[in-house]
């Protein structure tokens, strides 16, 4: 166990500022936790491990492609895109029977780098997945968020009805596998006051399954970039396995390990006039550290509006994770600027942050690219999801894994 102190204690103890431990914290360098009084706690062995970081004195790189040797369980994979999960389950070691995508460059994608694979580039509301019933452990599906009715109402699988959320239960139901993953962003924590994940969960029990849900943070797990993803896992009720959810580590990974070897490659450029302003910007850097006569011509009427709107002229810093990588590095509200060069990250580095392997080739050309990359599950995220459902279906509680109890109906 790590010795944990609360921020005033920690900084003493190290001989560092509260204001650094509370800034490293919000940069998502460092995590806290809750103790009993509700006070934060830190762990001192991490913050000693950022200072080293830092400073120079450590320069272990923590940047790997997760992988584990290969098992018998088996999987089917929806809404796929590029293959985030569907690699990262791949990597944990489960067989997908089935990947569905009905983007053709997606699909394409898929199909090039894993011809093995039995990629269906079809609409999931035409798939049927009968023929699977008692042959899948897994199924695992990120559906786009959509609203539907709210969940007072306890019609179950009927109110999700029209939504990809009812397809991917559908197909819950359809192969009634042993265990079930569902993936979100954030937001559908708060979607609709709550209403929107309650209806979900509420759904996933109407079928036979047992439901527990956390938020993981990608920065914590093995992925250099600061992205949050609701994951869902659902248990079939006639089984009586503990649902498992990864642990977070006490390191990050910098953008410097992740990056710093990828040579020039395919991507998108600024224009004349934006590679003049974005030249000013250093590394770690936004709009903020423009002159001021600058910041008014760049952020025109948005620089009179309220919010720090940091993602704006934004240039990445080395020695922490990347911001969340949008479709579209060179857009102004989401600009992941490199932290050397003044160009946007390129593709190559955008695989790399969604630890994506230099081998995976991305087809469509480079707007396609980005995108697929852009809305991607990261791949290491992906394999320790994939890693707790595997301890799952072989009876084990691995040390760095949680028990996450189910809710209960009337919870929701």
């Amino acid at each position: 166990m790590s010795e944990l102190l609360i921020i005033s204690e920690a900084a003493k103890k190290l001989n560092v500022s509260i204001d650094t431990l509370r800034r490293w914290e919000k940069k998502g360098l460092i995590k806290s936790q809750r103790n009993a009084q509700n006070q934060r706690e830190f762990s001192i062995p991490e913050i000693e491990r950022m200072i080293r970081k830092l400073d120079g004195t450590d320069t272990t790189n923590y940047y790997q492609i997760l992988k584990s040797d290969p098992t018998d369980f088996t999987s089917i994979d929806l809404f796929a895109g590029a293959g985030g999960t569907a690699l990262g389950l791949s990597h944990a070691g489960f067989k997908h029977l089935l990947v569905n995508e009905i983007d053709k460059h997606a699909a394409a994608t898929l199909k090039h780098n894993r011809p093995e694979w039995n990629v269906v580039h079809q609409d999931v509301h035409e798939v049927d997945f009968t023929e699977f019933k008692g042959q899948v452990d897994l199924v695992e599906g990120g559906f786009p968020c959509q609203a539907f009715s709210y969940a007072g109402n306890k019609k179950g699988f009927a109110d999700t009805r029209g939504t990809l959320f009812h397809e991917f239960a559908r197909a819950v139901s359809e192969t009634r596998p042993k265990i079930a993953v569902g993936e979100n962003v954030r937001g559908l924590i708060n979607h609709d006051g709550g209403r929107t994940l309650s209806t979900m969960l509420y759904q996933l029990q109407s079928i036979g399954y047992k439901v527990a849900w956390k938020l993981l943070r990608a920065q914590y797990l093995d992925v250099p970039q600061k992205r949050e993803r609701l994951i869902m896992i659902a248990v079939r009720e006639d089984l009586d396995f503990p649902i498992l959810f990864p642990k977070e580590r006490d390191y990050t990974i910098t953008l410097r390990d992740a990056i710093e070897d990828v040579p020039e490659g395919p991507g998108t450029k600024y224009a004349d006039w934006k590679k003049e302003i974005m030249e000013k910007v250093p590394a770690g850097g936004y709009w903020r550290n423009l002159p001021d006569e600058l910041q008014r011509s760049y952020m025109k009427a948005s620089y009179f509006h309220g919010g720090g709107r940091t993602g704006m002229a934004r240039r990445l810093g080395w020695d922490e994770p990347s911001l969340t990588l949008t479709c579209n590095p060179a857009q102004k509200q989401t600009e992941r600027c490199h932290p050397k060069y003044t160009r946007p990250l390129n593709v190559r580095e955008y695989a790399r942050i969604q630890t994506f392997p230099d081998s995976w080739e991305f087809q469509g050309g480079i707007t396609q690219a980005y995108k697929q990359i852009g809305n991607a599950v990261p791949v290491n995220l992906g394999f320790h999801v994939g890693m707790g459902v595997r301890a799952m279906l072989e009876g084990r509680i691995p040390e760095n894994y949680e028990i996450v109890e189910p809710v209960s109906a009337i919870e929701l």
